[in-house]
C-alpha cells in the first residue's frame, strides 16, 4: 500500500477522532451518571450523593473542555483535506451539524455554567433542572452527529446533481432507518465507558482505603447498572449488525472474513485473511455460526468480498480484528459485571482484592471497545466515504503530501502537549485529591475488613 494524500489525510483523520472520541463519549455517560446521583441526593438528601455529584462534575467539566478542544481540529481537516468531501455533500450534512450547533450545543453551553459553578449560587430543583438539560443536551448532540455519520453509511433522502448531493426527503435524512439502533447502540457504549472509569476509581480508592463510603456506593451501583446494561448492548448490536448485513454486505462479509458467496456461512473464531490470495490462513470456525448472526436464519445467505474486485473491497485485516476485538471486550465485561453482581450478593465485592485490581484495569475496556467499533465500521465503509455513491479517493483536497505530512507532526505534537497534561492534571491532581467534603478515612475499618452486606444495607 502506496501512501499518499489520501491515505495520510484518512490516518491524521483517524489520529484525532481516536482522541477526540473518547471525550464525548464519557462526558455523555458521566453527565447521566452525575444526574442520577443528584435524584438520589434531591430524594435523600443525604450529603454522601452531593459529594459524588461535586466531584464528578469536575471531572465532566474537564472532559467536555477536551471535546470541544478536539472537535475544531477535525472541522479544520474537513476544509483543509477534504474539500472535495464539503463540497459535494455539504448541502446534506451541513445542516445536521448546524441543527446539533443550534438546539444541542446551545442547551449544553446554557446550562453547563450552572451545572458547574451553580451549587451555592441557584435552588436545588433549578440546578438539578440544569444537569438534566446538559443530560438532553449531550444526548441530542450524539444524535445528530450519528444521523450524519448514518447519512454517510446508508444514505437516502438525497438527489444528486452532477457531483454534487442535494436534499430530497429531510425526514429520511433525519429519521433514517438505519439511525435508531446505531444511536442506542452509541448511547449505550457511552454509558458503559463512562461507567467503567467510574468503577474503575472506584476500586482504586476502595484498595488505597481512602474515602471508602464514596467508592462503596460509585462502586455497588455502576456495577449493577453495567450489569443491565451490556446485554442490552449485546442485544443491538446484534440488530445493529443485521442491518450492515442488509446494507453493507461486503462490510459483513470482512467482519467474518467471507470470501466465497454462500449459505449457512461458519462463524470465523479466528484466521489470518489474506487479500492478496482471497482467503484465510489458520481458520478455526463454527459451521454455520455467522449466517446465524447475521440473518438469523441457519441456512442464511452471506455475500463474499470476491463479488467485487479487490479495489471495491474494505481492508480485510483492520475490519476483520477489530470486529473481534470489539466482541471480546464486550464479552470481558459482561463477564466482569456477572461477577461483580455475584461478589456483592455474596458479600465480598468491595474486600476481593484480585476484583479491585481487575476493575481497576478494566477502565480502558469499553474504549477500546467503542475504538474497534468505530475501525469497523468506518474502515468496513471503503473504498466509499458515503457508501456506493462517492469514493473516498474522488473526497479529498488537491494538496501535496507534504504539506499533509507536516500538518499531521503538528497535530501529533499539539495532542501530546494538550492531552499529556490532561491526564496528568485528572490522574495526579483531580484523582489524588479525591472527593471534597467526605471523610477520608473510616476509623474502624481495616483496609478490606468485611462489611455487612445485604443490598439493603448499602447503597
Amino acid at each position: 500500500m502506496l501512501l499518499d494524500t489520501a491515505l495520510l489525510s484518512r490516518i491524521q483523520f483517524g489520529f484525532t477522532i481516536s482522541f477526540h472520541i473518547l471525550f464525548p463519549a464519557f462526558s455523555i455517560g458521566l453527565v447521566l451518571f452525575i444526574a442520577i446521583m443528584e435524584t438520589f441526593w434531591l430524594k435523600t438528601k443525604n450529603s454522601l450523593y452531593l459529594g459524588i455529584c461535586k466531584f464528578w462534575t469536575k471531572i465532566f467539566a474537564l472532559t467536555f473542555g477536551m471535546g470541544v478542544v478536539s472537535g475544531v481540529v477535525m472541522e479544520f481537516q474537513l476544509g483543509t483535506n477534504w474539500a472535495g468531501f464539503t463540497q459535494a455533500v455539504g448541502g446534506v450534512l451541513g445542516p445536521l451539524f448546524t441543527y446539533e450547533v443550534m438546539t444541542a450545543f446551545f442547551i449544553e453551553a446554557g446550562f453547563l455554567g450552572v451545572m458547574l459553578f451553580g451549587w451555592e449560587r441557584v435552588g436545588p430543583r433549578l440546578h438539578y433542572l440544569a444537569t438534566l438539560l446538559v443530560v438532553i443536551g449531550t444526548t441530542l448532540s450524539a444524535y445528530w452527529i450519528m444521523s450524519a455519520n448514518t447519512w454517510m453509511q446508508h444514505p437516502v433522502g438525497y438527489k444528486q446533481v452532477g457531483s454534487v448531493f442535494k436534499v430530497a426527503d429531510w425526514m429520511q435524512i433525519v429519521f433514517n432507518p438505519a439511525l435508531f439502533p446505531r444511536f442506542i447502540h452509541m448511547l449505550l457504549a457511552s454509558y458503559i465507558s463512562a461507567g467503567l472509569v467510574i468503577c474503575s476509581v472506584s476500586a482504586y480508592y476502595l484498595l488505597q482505603n481512602r474515602f471508602i463510603t464514596f467508592a462503596k456506593t460509585c462502586f455497588s451501583f455502576t456495577w449493577l447498572a453495567l450489569f443491565v446494561l451490556i446485554p442490552v448492548q449485546i442485544y443491538f448490536g446484534d440488530v445493529t449488525g443485521v442491518q450492515v448485513h442488509i446494507n453493507q454486505p461486503l462490510k459483513t462479509a470482512a467482519m467474518e472474513g467471507i470470501w466465497d458467496t454462500q449459505a449457512g456461512a461458519p462463524l470465523v473464531l479466528f484466521a489470518i485473511p489474506d487479500q492478496k490470495k482471497q482467503m484465510n490462513h489458520w481458520e478455526l470456525s463454527i459451521p454455520h455460526g455467522a449466517a446465524l448472526f447475521n440473518t438469523h436464519q441457519w441456512n442464511g445467505v452471506l455475500r463474499g468480498l470476491k463479488t467485487v474486485s479487490i479495489s471495491d473491497q474494505p481492508h480485510v485485516i483492520p475490519v476483520f480484528f477489530g470486529f473481534r476485538m470489539m466482541v471480546g471486550s464486550g464479552l470481558l465485561m459482561l463477564l466482569l459485571s456477572i461477577i461483580a453482581v455475584y461478589l456483592r450478593w455474596r458479600g465480598r465485592l468491595y474486600n476481593t482484592r484480585w476484583f479491585l485490581i481487575s476493575s481497576v484495569l478494566s477502565a480502558p475496556l469499553g474504549f477500546i471497545a467503542l475504538w474497534c467499533g468505530w475501525i469497523t465500521a468506518e474502515m468496513g465503509r471503503q473504498p466509499w466515504i458515503v457508501y456506493g455513491v462517492l469514493r473516498t479517493a474522488n473526497a479529498v483536497s488537491p494538496v501535496s503530501l507534504r504539506e499533509v505530512m507536516i500538518s499531521f507532526a503538528l497535530l501529533f505534537i499539539v495532542y501530546g502537549i494538550i492531552f499529556g497534561y490532561f491526564y496528568f492534571y485528572f490522574l495526579h491532581k483531580t484523582l489524588h485529591k479525591g472527593p471534597s467534603g467526605i471523610q477520608e478515612k473510616e476509623e474502624s475499618r481495616q483496609p478490606f475488613q468485611y462489611m455487612p452486606s445485604s443490598f439493603k444495607e448499602h447503597p
